[in-house]
């Protein structure tokens, strides 16, 4: 298919072009990353680039910079930010508390006998789950927006859809936050095998995976098998449908309890029973029989096998293979360089397998620092990208229209109904489809402020007001990177708004 670019139409059309595989539009301008301090290597290394990252990375030479994201210290928020995340229920109230609490608010609406009061007490019931689950999304765009810390927000996305749960599950919804809160964030950028057992043990994953249901006598293969599939071996691992089988005899018995109660066990399991808060291991629910795993003999007895089983697992060369090209697939390409996959995995190997260590050797890289294909944006990046651009630090207000984005092009936090994640190669995110809704949201920040900073309840009208995109960091940074079919687009703008649409739906803006 082959397309005409008018001045007026140029940056959408080559924007759906550069997805779509057409021909007939220039492609984008040849950026030249570098081990340097520039919009490029900042635009890369952050969720977007904004004035404001840009002036704290030229602060420092390169190195430092880097250091200091793969290693981040002090505070990441402006203190107004921090402190409206503090005061969000989910971080208020401990994930047992809180599961207990709506547990009993769902038992007390199911008991009332008016069938109007019991639909409604329902009704309130899931609009609080709802609520929860809103809080950790906002929460979670709120950091990507505006944390110091760029990289570790964007290995706690990374690590979210790697380790992929639903919300729509049970109560997961009551969960997730305290999911990404405690198993995922504090071990995004540390040791894999840290991070591999605080999710294994979380009980929104056991839930999620039905491993609450595995017991002796009663296997359940779920967790077992996406826990060697998805999360560490990867589906051409080396492991047999026997050690999925042998791997969910060790995680018999490994489950959750939200309420006070411990069970009742005989004289010789009862020194074998771990609780910690919701997290339960029941040896009476557990097979104690000999098993073997990836060729090799499990030693220990409880829940001592799943710790065994984890470092089996996290130290195994196909884990540290698998975890290593999709880390270069979500930071440089759709197909990352077989060589560069490799020295990452023996720098993973090498540092047993610290998350940091391994990203250092990606972006120190020569394929990380030279010219090559852009990364397309998948919609998660577009959206947080383009508020990042547009906003700089004014604090949203209102995140609602950033989750309806992501939901209307198919990739809300912790929406993905199957466990394997979200797609992070371009042709998941480049349909014409995909392409006509991100024009309308380039429309939608270019041309106002998108609802963005308009609370809920009764409050004075919100003063039209759009962003200023022709700025310093445009003329100084981006422009250069522009191909001349974008430039001519923007030039024919025929105002500030539809300028910044232009330059927002351009395809170079919908890469990295």
């Amino acid at each position: 298919m082959r397309l005409t670019c008018s001045p007026r139409n140029a940056a959408f059309v080559c924007a759906l072009a550069l997805a779509g595989g057409m021909s007939g539009c220039a492609g984008p301008g040849a950026v030249q990353p570098t081990a340097s301090v520039d919009y490029a290597w900042v635009n890369r290394l952050s969720w977007g680039a904004n004035s404001n990252t840009l002036e704290q990375a030229s602060q420092q030479p390169a190195q430092a910079f880097l250091q200091g994201q793969l290693h981040p210290q002090g505070p990441a928020l402006p203190r107004q930010l921090q402190t409206q995340i503090e005061a969000m229920t989910i971080a208020q109230k401990p994930l047992q508390e809180l599961v207990l609490t709506m547990e009993q608010r769902r038992k007390d609406a199911d008991a009332i006998k008016d069938d109007e009061q019991k639909k409604a007490a329902q009704q309130a019931f899931q609009q609080e789950m709802n609520r929860l689950a809103r809080e950790a999304a906002s929460r979670h765009l709120l950091r990507a927006l505006y944390s110091n810390h760029q990289v570790l927000e964007q290995m706690n996305w990374f690590w979210l859809n790697h380790f992929s749960i639903f919300q729509g599950k049970g109560n997961l919804r009551a969960m997730v936050g305290d999911y990404e809160e405690s198993a995922v964030r504090p071990h995004a950028l540390g040791k894999f095998r840290d991070l591999l057992g605080a999710v294994a043990t979380h009980p929104a994953m056991l839930r999620y995976l039905d491993n609450e249901q595995n017991a002796v006598g009663r296997i359940n293969e779920n967790f077992a098998r996406e826990l060697m599939e998805l999360h560490t071996l990867g589906v051409d691992g080396g492991y047999s449908q026997r050690d999925v089988q042998e791997l969910a005899r060790v995680l018999t018995g490994v489950g959750s309890n939200a309420g006070p109660d411990t069970p009742r066990l005989r004289k010789d399991l009862q020194g074998f029973y771990v609780r910690k808060a919701m997290f339960e291991f029941n040896p009476a629910r557990h097979d104690f029989g000999v098993k073997t795993l990836l060729g090799q003999p499990i030693k220990a007895q409880g829940l001592a096998e799943l710790n065994e089983a984890l470092d089996r697992l996290a130290s195994h060369p196909s884990t540290a293979q698998f975890i290593s090209r999709k880390l270069a697939q979500f930071w440089l390409s759709d197909e990352p360089p077989p060589a560069l996959v490799q020295r990452m995995a023996q720098a993973f190997t090498a540092n047993g397998g610290d998350i940091a260590a391994t990203l250092a050797l990606l972006f120190n890289s020569a394929e990380f620092n030279q010219a090559g294909p852009r990364k397309f944006k998948d919609p998660m990046r577009y959206v947080v990208s383009a508020v990042r651009l547009a906003y700089e630090q004014k604090p949203v207000l209102n995140v609602g229209p950033m989750l309806n984005w992501l939901n209307r092009m198919g990739e809300p936090l912790y929406g993905r109904l199957t466990p394997d994640g979200y797609p992070l190669s371009a042709k998941a995110w480049s349909s014409p489809g995909q392409m006509s809704t991100r024009f309308e949201i380039a429309k939608a920040i270019g041309s106002g402020s998108a609802g963005l900073f308009k609370t809920e309840g009764p409050q004075p009208q919100e003063k039209a007001a759009f962003p200023q995109l022709a700025n310093a960091l445009f003329y100084k940074s981006i422009a250069k990177t522009l191909s001349p079919a974008t430039q001519q687009a923007l030039e024919q703008a025929n105002s500030p708004q539809e300028w910044n649409s232009f330059l927002l739906s351009s395809p170079e803006f919908m890469s990295r």
